[in-house]
């Protein structure tokens, strides 16, 4: 069937009129000029979206905004309403439509000052429809603060009960009615649920909360909800990571209770004002996020697999379709480049630790990426501009493709190494550029050779013990899951299991997977109230180099309006080094094992040091909150360069 538009005149059973594309396997309803997606029809259902909600909250982009100067990483929530409607392509294979809305000095205050065009794309053909939006901020318009813009979709409660968002990360999921009073009750924070009477008995008992459906960038390509009768899956896939903030390992919402599904672009969960980008009067600005895609997949009953499941493996194959044909080449807009508008860098990455050998070593599964010119490791808060990354293969070898044109840096870090690695030439890509950028080495920080040394370098809190959870709060999906850290309250298992005083680590006896707790975190006194921690590493010295300097490095994985406070062998002494107050990622209350990456290079004179047993204790002072508090990394201690084992 041909593809058409067809614009239909309001009726008196609304307030909108309404635009309809048609491939003849789906129709897609937007309301006019505000493009809000009113209705979708497929497989003989009528609406997909949630009947029961308002038209203009179903299908919609929105965003929240603040005024300059404005702190923190809230602001005014816009479900984001064109003024304006045009039908940008329409033809036997495709039909492109927009829904605009500009920005004008009498909306400032009121609005966002950006230019939005949101489009929508469907293709003869094909079982689903792409979005996409091109924001611009011109020089002569007032600064803001953006601090998230999303694709948001409310599916129907009586159809879509089941989701996944991996392989191993897909449920039967609660009604959103299990999530109101008197069937659940709230926990530590709204998005926390006990579901004390759902609608489900076999729910009852269990912890509902959008943020343990989290993920990373880097996985984030596909999730979604499957309708078992008859049987069919909504699905959104993100074919690249590009528009993205934060680079690959920054972690965003998948879906969640609604159902609801969401294609996140930018936000500051898990890194907090870090990644609030923050545009100033007279920046000129424009961005591309997108296109994305929502995908259709249904089975027929009676022919081949009919397993409603089996409509998940579809969706992957198509995900990995969809990935494999980015940078598509349907996009009308001129600000979405194509495959021949944009270049390549391809290079091979070395380690050199001449403490581990005196070989190159080869980089395997280096991150490598490009991303606008910043310092070491600013990648991870660059939150305005476009970033490309890919892994690189065992023997170090990379390839970025499709980077759009521009100046860039090349950063990378090495999973088994700490620290960053940065390019200091910058890199500009042209169109059709294909860049080799040879060898590259990366000499991660090092001064002498390793004492001991706590966890992996891989910048996560996932090797070190993390508790079973409270069994009056838990979700099913994660008993018996790698993933154990998604488990509520997890926070409050640490006095439990230290109720007398903390965590005491003895270097050659204790093993980090068993007896370093996966957080700091602070000590819930009798009144309620909380208590700092102070951790103690235990370690012993056959001789020390009095005239020497050490070396401790510790990384972090992540920090909640905390502070590291480091003392070598008397606990009552001024520090050696005070990191302040850091960190707003929220990982701990959000079932996150890493936020924002944090590394340390402490000097530790040897007249510090004793021969025989010594003691590092680690103090987070901070203490007004459960959720305060550090995930470690990875620690280091080095001795003198011209130390010797001898």
């Amino acid at each position: 069937m041909l593809i058409f538009v067809h614009v239909r005149p309001s009726s008196s059973l609304s307030t909108y009129p309404w635009v309809m594309i048609d491939n003849g396997i789906l129709q897609l309803t937007l309301s006019n000029p505000e493009g809000i997606v009113t209705a979708i029809h497929y497989n003989g259902i009528d609406n997909l979206l949630e009947l029961l909600n308002d038209e203009s909250n179903r299908g919609y982009w929105d965003l929240v905004w603040s005024l300059p100067g404005t702190t923190g990483t809230t602001g005014i929530f816009d479900v984001i309403k064109g003024t304006s409607f045009k039908v940008i392509m329409e033809s036997e294979e495709q039909v492109e439509v927009s829904f605009g809305r500009g920005w004008d000095p009498s909306m400032e205050g009121k609005l966002v000052p950006l230019n939005i065009d949101k489009r929508f794309v469907m293709l003869r053909g094909c079982s689903g429809f792409y979005s996409y939006a091109i924001y611009e901020h011109l020089k002569e318009w007032p600064g803001f603060n953006l601090a998230e813009t999303r694709i948001a979709f409310k599916l129907r409660k009586d159809k879509f009960h089941y989701m996944a968002v991996a392989n191993n990360r897909q449920r039967y999921m609660p009604l959103p009615d299990d999530r109101l009073a008197p069937r659940g009750q709230a926990l530590a924070y709204p998005e926390a649920v006990l579901l004390v009477n759902p609608v489900e008995p076999d729910l009852k008992g269990e912890v509902d909360d959008k943020y343990q459906y989290s993920c990373e960038n880097i996985d984030n390509k596909v999730h979604g909800w499957i309708c078992m009768d008859p049987p069919l899956g909504f699905w959104q896939i993100t074919p690249s990571d590009e528009f993205r903030s934060g680079g690959p390992h920054k972690q965003n919402l998948t879906s969640h209770v609604g159902p609801t599904t969401l294609a996140m672009f930018l936000s500051a969960h898990y890194s907090g004002e870090d990644l609030v980008p923050k545009f100033k009067a007279g920046e000129a600005w424009k961005k591309v996020f997108g296109p994305v895609f929502m995908y259709l997949n249904s089975l027929t009953i009676g022919v081949g697999d009919d397993d409603p499941l089996s409509l998940w493996e579809d969706a992957k194959q198509q995900m990995e379709i969809e990935t494999q044909s980015w940078p598509y080449c349907f996009p009308a807009s001129i600000d979405y480049p194509k495959s021949d508008q944009r270049g390549n860098v391809s290079g091979t990455l070395f380690v050199k630790d001449r403490f581990i050998s005196d070989e190159y070593i080869s980089a395997n599964g280096a991150y490598v990426g490009l991303a606008p010119p910043g310092e070491v490791g600013s990648w991870q808060r660059e939150c305005k501009d476009y970033q490309f990354w890919t892994r690189a293969d065992e023997n170090g070898y990379f390839s970025i493709r499709n980077i759009r044109t521009g100046d860039y840096n090349l950063y990378a870090w090495v999973p088994g190494f700490i620290g960053d690695f940065k390019y200091d030439v910058l890199i500009t890509i042209l169109p059709g550029s294909d860049i080799d950028m040879s060898v590259l080495v990366y000499e991660p920080p090092r001064d002498g050779p390793t004492l001991w040394e706590i966890g992996i370098p891989d910048r996560s809190a996932a090797e070190f013990y993390i508790p079973d959870p409270n069994p009056l709060y838990i979700n099913k999906l994660y008993v018996n899951h790698p993933d154990r850290f998604r488990q509520y309250g997890l926070w409050e298992r640490y006095v439990q299991l230290y109720p007398d005083g903390d965590l005491v680590y003895t270097v050659g006896v204790s093993d980090y997977r068993k007896d370093w707790f996966f957080a700091q975190l602070n000590r819930k006194k009798d009144d309620g109230t909380y208590q700092r921690s102070t951790w103690q590493i235990k370690f012993k010295l056959e001789e020390v180099v009095e005239d020497g300097i050490y070396k401790l490095r510790i990384a972090l994985a992540s920090a909640t309006i905390a502070e590291l406070q480091v003392r070598m062998n008397d606990q009552k002494a001024n520090p050696i080094f005070g990191s302040g107050m850091i960190g707003k990622d929220n990982s701990i209350a959000r079932h996150g094992i890493h936020g924002l990456y944090w590394f340390y290079n402490i000097q530790v004179e040897g007249s510090r040091l004793v021969k025989g047993e010594n003691t590092v204790f680690l103090t987070q002072p901070r203490a007004t909150s459960p959720f305060q508090g550090i995930m470690y990394d990875y620690i280091r201690l080095e001795a003198p360069s011209s130390f010797s084992y001898v």
